[in-house]
């Protein structure tokens, strides 16, 4: 305890700004592009939406956790709950030795889960230890869900014993490896769901972080916290494409149950629902599904006697394999290519995901991982309609993929990929590149043709898409004012 008359060292939350107060000098003025786009906003709204009743409970502490006045304070362990960290240790220095001893009564906690011990000398009632997960690129998808669960069972915690405010500190520590970034996307989606769908009663959720994660903190809060409409739409293009399910769970499609109402058979009146019943079936397993010698099926298929409906049980447990092995395997290689990435939404409300064929060094590249980064940049986005937009600008022949590749990602893919595609703008085409897709799309897929678009100039694409609304590289910029002109009229298209 404070000796009588001493200034106390812990932080009463009460006189720290909340989210809604903290406005950056950068972003109080919004560039005019995004405040006159009404149409992207009504057609594709952000997930996160501006909302001041949930930001006026956010705070941003860069400070020591164990010194706030909330109610709960956090505390990162290990499963014995005697890790040596940062926070655990100033957490047990302030608390006394009293702690310790509440602690071994607990007999540890596996990763994910949440307890609770009183506070003892710390200023806060309550101190809830969880385990964070140990990241592995490997089991990336494990640790994102143990992750979540943390967080979630944190809040939970808090809800069930009536707990007004908390303390969160970063709770994957260094020592367990997990990319702080992608950590601190996980907490906030879930944190906010969490305040969207069950904080009514909570009236503070304090992030404490260090001056070392503080910067990645404040850069990605406005993601999900925009401060104003204005900051909701600027944020709306950097938002990750996986923000999980209603509650900010991670969603892992291969492990979803489907449950029909007569497992076994297939209904045939409906086409669009012929692939849901066709899932209906629990497991994955040949014996769970009741579907007899899976070899034998797969001889049916090359011999082409398999009903449409088992085809396509088939082609999405393949596509599913690949997903997974997406979500597992480490593509950052591919990631910084920067040839794949998601911008803005096309004049219809549409995300628009662009394509740099520059950026594609297809003969020093592993062809099968690219294959899966594309699986799982898309595999979000192509649920609702999409558009793509490939610059051709200026690629070479060690830019150009083989069609048996372009051939084997068509087939791979999932269904969605191929129908909610609404349009395909190929960007600064060369004659042998019209021609090479010309013969591609006439010969080797189908459905695809009517959909691409031959753009000679940005002027075209911008009857489209907006300039603020999609991230051009440089060079594209350049090249195309070169060749065509900084106001060179858009040729009226018929096939636009």
């Amino acid at each position: 305890m404070d000796p009588l008359g001493a200034r106390s060292q812990f932080v009463d939350i009460q006189t720290l700004p909340n989210w809604e107060e903290q406005v950056d000098p950068e972003v109080a003025e919004t560039p005019h592009s995004y405040s006159d786009n009404l149409v992207s906003q009504q057609a594709f709204p952000s997930p996160f939406p501006f909302r001041p009743d949930i930001n006026r409970k956010i705070v941003l502490f860069t400070g020591d956790v164990a010194l706030l006045n909330c109610t709960a304070i956090v505390n990162t362990s290990n499963e014995s709950l005697m890790d040596k960290n940062p926070i655990s240790d100033s957490i047990h220095q302030h608390a006394g030795p009293e702690l310790r001893d509440e602690l071994l009564k607990l007999k540890g906690c596996r990763t994910g889960e949440a307890k609770m011990t009183k506070g003892f000398n710390l200023a806060a009632w309550f101190i809830i230890h969880t385990v964070g997960p140990k990241y592995k690129a490997k089991y990336r998808t494990a640790a994102e869900s143990s992750l979540y669960s943390c967080y979630r069972n944190i809040l939970q915690l808090a809800i069930e014993q009536s707990m007004a405010s908390v303390g969160l500190c970063v709770v994957s520590t260094p020592k367990r490896g997990y990319p702080l970034e992608d950590a601190t996307h996980i907490a906030f989606r879930t944190v906010r769901r969490f305040l969207e769908n069950h904080g009514d009663t909570i009236e503070a959720v304090v992030f404490a972080v260090s001056e070392i994660e503080e910067p990645v903190y404040r850069k990605l809060l406005p993601l999900y916290y925009p401060r104003s409409e204005e900051e909701e739409r600027a944020s709306l293009p950097l938002i990750p494409t996986d923000i999980g399910n209603s509650e900010g769970e991670p969603v892992v499609p291969e492990r979803q149950i489907r449950i029909s109402e007569k497992p076994g058979s297939l209904e045939d009146d409906s086409e669009d629902e012929s692939l849901e019943s066709a899932l209906g079936q629990v497991g994955n397993h040949a014996f769970a599904r009741m579907e007899g010698d899976v070899d034998k099926q797969r001889k049916l298929i090359l011999q082409g006697q398999m009903s449409e409906a088992a085809m396509q049980k088939q082609h999405l447990r393949n596509y599913n394999r690949w997903l997974c092995r997406a979500r597992a395997e480490d593509l950052s290689d591919i990631a910084a290519l920067k040839a794949l990435y998601q911008t803005g939404v096309d004049m219809c409300g549409r995300t628009v995901m662009v394509v740099v064929g520059r950026n594609i060094p297809v003969t020093l590249i592993d062809l099968e991982k690219a294959l899966l980064y594309f699986i799982h940049v898309m595999d979000h986005i192509t649920v609702k309609e999409y558009v793509m937009v490939y610059f051709h600008t200026l690629t070479g022949e060690h830019n150009h993929l083989d069609t048996d590749f372009l051939k084997k990602l068509y087939d791979v893919v999932d269904a969605k990929f191929k129908k909610n595609l609404r349009a395909f703008y190929f960007i600064h085409p060369t004659f042998r590149s019209k021609v090479s897709t010309w013969f591609f799309t006439t010969f080797s897929v189908s459905g695809l043709k009517d959909k691409v678009h031959y753009l000679d100039n940005l002027q075209q694409l911008f009857t489209c898409i907006k300039p603020e609304q999609i991230d051009i590289p440089p060079f594209v910029l350049e090249y195309d004012g070169r060749i065509n002109g900084p106001h060179h009229d858009p040729c009226q298209s018929s096939s636009l």
